[in-house]
């Protein structure tokens, strides 16, 4: 297994920090070493936030992500900060109404993230789970088991939206799918 420098990036309330952290847990449910750092600014809302994952089979040496294989950004001013720190081999997820630069990597994903969230499950809330839904699927199962990262979900989000959060995360492995087709 390759070694995953994952950043998650966007504003405060869009739930990047979550999908972080239910990322590290799966990781170590799966027996894997993992690390989850965040950072946000001043306002808990609508300040800019990101948060990073490392997983890999190996010891993690440093806690923060040198150079990032996967950036997730669904907000312009996030995408415009970090899209320098992903690898020239990376791949970059980012939210449809993003403009992108023209010095994207090869692989990139633009994914009606936000949308989505709104027209199929009536909230922004789960913008994050859709996200975490299309890194599982570029990742793969092989990494982490679908059943672990349902079960993060599940252990992570309140009980009342377990399932509408399940339904988010099968949406972003659709989003990706679609990509492929």
């Amino acid at each position: 297994m390759k070694k995953y420098e994952i950043r998650l990036s966007g504003s405060g309330g869009q739930g990047v920090i979550l999908a972080s952290i239910i990322l590290a847990d799966a990781a170590i449910e799966q027996g894997l070493n993992a690390i989850q750092t965040q950072s946000y600014g001043p306002e808990a809302r609508g300040g800019a936030s990101k948060a990073e994952v490392i997983i890999s089979n190996n010891e993690i040496n440093y806690p923060k992500i040198t150079k990032a294989n996967i950036l997730l950004s669904l907000t312009q001013k996030a995408y415009d900060k970090y899209i320098a720190s992903l690898d020239k081999d990376g791949t970059l997820i980012v939210d449809e109404g993003i403009e992108l630069s023209g010095n994207e990597p090869i692989k990139v994903y633009k994914l009606p993230i936000l949308k989505n969230a709104l027209d199929k499950f009536e909230t922004n809330m789960v913008a994050n789970i859709i996200s975490i839904g299309a890194i599982y699927e570029l990742i793969g199962e092989d990494i982490l088991d679908k059943d672990i990262m349902l079960r993060s979900i599940s252990g992570r989000v309140p009980p009342p939206t377990v399932q509408k959060n399940i339904e988010a995360f099968e949406e972003g492995i659709k989003l990706i799918r679609g990509y492929y087709e």
